[in-house]
Order: C-alpha cells, then structure tokens, then sequence
C-alpha cells in the first residue's frame, strides 16, 4: 500500500465510513467529502469525530484533488461520472471501496454477485463456512461493508463478499479465490443503459482470477453459461433442471456434486429448509462454491438443513385476521418479484412499486395473471407505469395508493381474504419513499405489527 498515500473518499455513507475508518488505522491521510453537509448525513458520519481526517463536507470535489493520489467512491457514483472521469485525466486511481479492502485484507475471498439470490446465497455460504470451524466474515452489498473488517481479516480467515455492480464497476486487483455468478435479468438499466454493458460489469468479478482460482456459473442461464468461456480459472456450474459436466446438480431428487475426483452425493432436496425453486437454485450455488473450496459435504448438507433465511426475502412477518403477511423488499427488480409470486400457494395482494431503474414489468405482469395474485396495490414513482404494464398484459384488478406507504398496506389489507397473503415484493429500488430496501422493510413490519 505504499503507493496510497492521500485519499479522497468521495461518498460518506456506511461504506464511505468503514473506509476512512480503516485507512486511518493504517496511518494513511484521509480526506472525506460528499455533497450533503454534515447535518444532512446520519450518525454514522460522528464515529469519524475523534479520527484524524480532513472533513470537507457540502463541498464539490473537484476542486479537492490536487494533493491526492486515490480517489475511493461510493457505490452509488457512476464510474463515468464527470468528477471521476476529471479525477482519471490528472492521473489519480479511482477504486471502489470493495477494491480498497481487498488490498488490506488477508486470507481466502469468496464473491458472490449475479441479479438475485446474491444475499441469499452469500449468508449461505458464510453459514457454511462458520459451520466448517473457519473465521468468517460476510461482507459487502449485503450491509456490512467490506472495510469494516478488512483489519480484522488473517491467513487463516474466509470473507464471503456479496458484490453489486456498482461496486464491480471500479475494481481493479480484487481476485477472488471463488467467485460465483447467479443470474443475469434486466435490472439498473437506468444506470448501466444496456444488458451487454450490464453483463461486462458482471464479468469483472472473474477478471483477474487465475489456473488455481475457481468460478461457478449458473448453467441454466444461457447468459451466465456463456461467461465460462471467458475464465481463465477452473469453471463449475450448478443446476436445477440439467447434468452439466462439473458441478452440483439434481439427480433423482438428490442434490449432487461433480468434481475433480468423482461424482458425490449432498443431500435431499426436500431436506433443505429454504422454500421455492429459486432457493433451490441458491443452495446449489452455495453448496457448489463451498465444495469448491474443500468443504466437506456433511457440513455443506447440516447447513442445508438448518438454514432459515435472510430478513426481507420472502420473510413471513405476521398473521392477522386470518391474512399472512410477507416481507419481500429485497424484490428490487421483476425478476426477483416473479420469484417471490410463483411462491405464493394461496390467494395474495401484492404491494409493488417504488424508484425508477427503466425496468420492463411486462413479463411480471403475465407470470401475475397464471399465480395466486388476485389483486396488486401500486405506489411510489413507478406505480403508474407498473399499472399500464398490467392493463396491457390484461391484469386489471388493481388500485393506486401514491406514495402513502401506510395506506397502501391498508389498502391491501382490505382485499386480502383469511388464508391468504398481503405480499411486499415492490420489483423496483426503494429511494423514492425510503432509505434503502432494509427501511422499506422495517417500515412495512412495524406498520404490520400494530394491526
């Protein structure tokens, strides 16, 4: 790190933070800005009080470069922003604060990123790995950054990393020692403009992996198939509804895995505890990079069997007057929406809406005309264009509730039958109404939990 001398962190939310926390524990100067002054950022902005940092909030941070070397950004800056791209021309790196921990940290790297399932499968495999007697920490776009425990991290530890695209886009030496890609559906186009461009980003978590890495691809996603080309790295797959040569898989209701030294046998599928074909999917992700990474199959299955979840995925809340209340606000795209319907067995009103990301919800709204959904609450910024998505796809029993959060849950509670579900799963971002999807989340369960 001798060459990071004078940092910039440009973006001060929680990893923003962690990192300015964790380059001043290395003796490293460090000057934070963002846009917000300090009474517009949360409290998180004070542990920074006793460090010795040059605080240069509410200020743009062009004019904040001249005796730096690093410039660190937020995962919500684009890497071609106009003050990143200025930052580039005077010659300065500009990293991602996931690329920063890496190079402070120590021991075996395990990356996850794909459109879904990501959280899911990465606490999965911190799961497993705590399971096996290892130092784990599981890190990144899950909520804990990265840097928080980058200093904490030796030889002997297992970081299981959980990686958007944002945080993808600015990387630059991270090499995971396992990397595994999920999926690819349409999701931040509003950000990244194309699939193709969306999918080059993706790729980045393999870029640097080499002969003695390993990567795991989703072999029944033809777009994540046709990345294993490009590894440079021993490639596994897993799969639901095939045989590929390397990898886990199902067979006669077993999951197995194909290695290196034969074929071996993990589990029954009814034995795993998450529910839904998609969960199914992440187990096989998650046991695939576990074995990759010599973990014995027993563990893998006991952490099968005794896995519960992750909070705001398909996560039951409560149930009043005879009506299941579901939190889903980890559905942020159609995709993982349709994944949460096609697990509802009993009649549900769906809450959907929120930020725009340019998503198309045209393939949401035939999946809602063939499942249980019998009626949809629509709100935030997207709520009319969800609406004319469904009017078009013929799915018509819906009503608006604007940006009344409280209401909008009041509103399906109305519709819902006893047996059946009010289900949050909104197929958009969340930053119209909320701070993130987990604020989403807490608000719909504390509104639920005093019915």
């Amino acid at each position: 790190m001798d060459e990071m001398k004078r940092v910039l962190i440009w973006g001060m939310a929680k990893s923003g933070v962690a990192a300015a926390k964790l380059l001043c524990g290395k003796g490293i100067f460090v000057r934070i800005n963002d846009l917000k002054t300090e009474a517009e950022l949360g409290d998180d902005i004070h542990t920074l009080d006793a460090l010795p940092i040059d605080r240069r909030l509410g200020e743009k941070p062009d004019a904040l470069l001249d005796d730096i070397d690093t410039v660190v950004i937020s995962p919500g800056i684009p890497a071609d922003h106009p003050s990143a791209v200025y930052a580039r021309s005077k010659g300065i790196r500009v990293i991602s604060e996931i690329e920063l921990a890496y190079r402070l940290s120590r021991g075996y790297l395990v990356g996850v990123t794909g459109t879904n399932g990501k959280t899911t499968t990465t606490t999965l495999l911190g799961e497993i790995f705590k399971l096996s007697g290892r130092d784990t920490k599981v890190v990144g776009n899950i909520g804990e950054p990265y840097s928080a425990h980058a200093a904490e991290t030796d030889d002997d530890s297992v970081t299981v990393c959980e990686l958007s695209s944002f945080q993808l886009e600015t990387i630059d030496t991270f090499r995971p020692d396992v990397s595994l890609m999920l999926n690819l559906t349409e999701d931040h186009l509003n950000r990244h403009k194309t699939m193709e461009n969306y999918a080059r980003i993706k790729e980045r978590i393999f870029m640097n992996q080499s002969a003695c890495d390993a990567a795991v691809f989703n072999y029944d996603d033809p777009i994540t198939r046709d990345m294993a080309a490009r590894a440079h790295c021993d490639t596994y797959f897993f799969s639901r509804k095939a045989l590929p040569p390397h990898g886990t898989f199902v067979k006669n209701g077993r999951m197995r895995f194909a290695g290196k030294h034969g074929e071996r046998d993990i589990i029954d599928i009814n034995e795993i505890l998450i529910p839904g074909a998609h969960n199914l999917e992440n187990a096989l992700a998650a046991a695939c990079g576990a074995l990759c990474a010599g973990i014995e199959a027993d563990t893998v299955a006991h952490a099968l069997r005794t896995f519960l979840g992750v909070e705001h995925r398909i996560e039951s809340v409560r149930t009043v007057g005879g009506v299941t209340y579901i939190n889903d606000s980890k559905g942020t795209n159609p995709d993982s929406t349709i994944k949460a319907i096609e697990c509802m067995k009993s009649p549900t009103v769906i809450l959907l809406g929120g930020s725009e990301k340019n998503s198309d919800y045209s393939l949401m709204a035939r999946t809602m005309l063939k499942s249980n959904v019998m009626f949809a609450v629509l709100l935030g910024d997207t709520g009319e264009k969800i609406g004319e998505a469904l009017k078009k796809e013929g799915f018509t029993a819906f009503e608006y509730a604007g940006h009344d959060f409280e209401k909008a849950i009041y509103c399906a509670k109305e519709h819902a039958p006893a047996g059946g579900n009010v289900l949050l799963s909104p197929a958009c971002a969340s930053f119209d109404m909320f701070r993130d999807f987990e604020h989403r989340g807490e608000e719909f369960k504390r509104i639920v939990n005093k019915m």
